[in-house]
């Protein structure tokens, strides 16, 4: 008897609880903020000229190696930048050796869409699945960053230039270990721009049966 009495004491406890909902539901009612943080990020190319808080920034980048990764390796390294002597001096050299868009950009504060805080991400080339683990982990950084305001852009143009000679002494101040190269940078900062949504081909992602 005590035992039938402890059973439906503890189902009426059960049912007392709230019920997680499913997704369709949250979308529905539109309480996921998750969902609609995913959905309403946009590449932002024009920015404000302040940099992003620092203490913003860590968490960014908490938020950036929480993200999934092979067996734990954590195969990455992020360095933020937002010293302008060091992104304005990568941005000379680079218009040096590029004069069309030295014409082209004469107005631009930097080669980063005028970012003033930039990330620099490198993975471990002696692990095959780091530069999948690198995407993982700027996707997180991308979205908590959105979450509290600040807008964001992947740029993988500038790699080849920062990992050319002419770029090498700035670039080793970034002070990346052994063993690790550049994968792709980051340019945040709080938006001077409201991009709207470019389509999506739905048709790209499917059920198979």
């Amino acid at each position: 008897m005590k035992k039938l009495c402890f059973a439906v004491l503890a189902m009426m406890m059960m049912a007392c609880q709230p019920q997680p909902q499913t997704v369709q539901e949250e979308v529905n009612n539109e309480v996921n903020p998750v969902i609609e943080n995913i959905l309403t990020r946009r590449s932002v190319r024009k920015y404000q000229p302040q940099a992003v808080n620092r203490d913003t920034m860590s968490l960014v980048m908490k938020c950036g190696i929480n993200a999934p990764n092979a067996i734990n390796r954590q195969a990455w390294e992020v360095r933020v930048v937002d010293n302008p002597e060091i992104l304005n001096g990568l941005t000379e050299i680079y218009k040096k050796q590029n004069p069309e868009m030295a014409e082209r950009e004469k107005d631009a504060r930097n080669m980063f869409r005028d970012a003033p805080t930039v990330a620099f991400i490198a993975y471990d080339t002696t692990f095959s699945y780091a530069p999948v683990d690198c995407a993982l982990l700027a996707e997180n950084m991308m979205l908590s960053a959105w979450s509290m305001g600040i807008g964001s852009v992947c740029m993988g143009g500038p790699v080849p230039f920062l990992k050319s000679d002419a770029a090498a002494e700035i670039m080793k101040k970034l002070g990346f270990s052994e063993n690790y190269e550049l994968l792709l940078t980051i340019g945040f900062g709080y938006p001077a721009e409201a991009p709207a949504a470019r389509p999506r081909d739905d048709s790209k992602a499917r059920f198979v049966d």
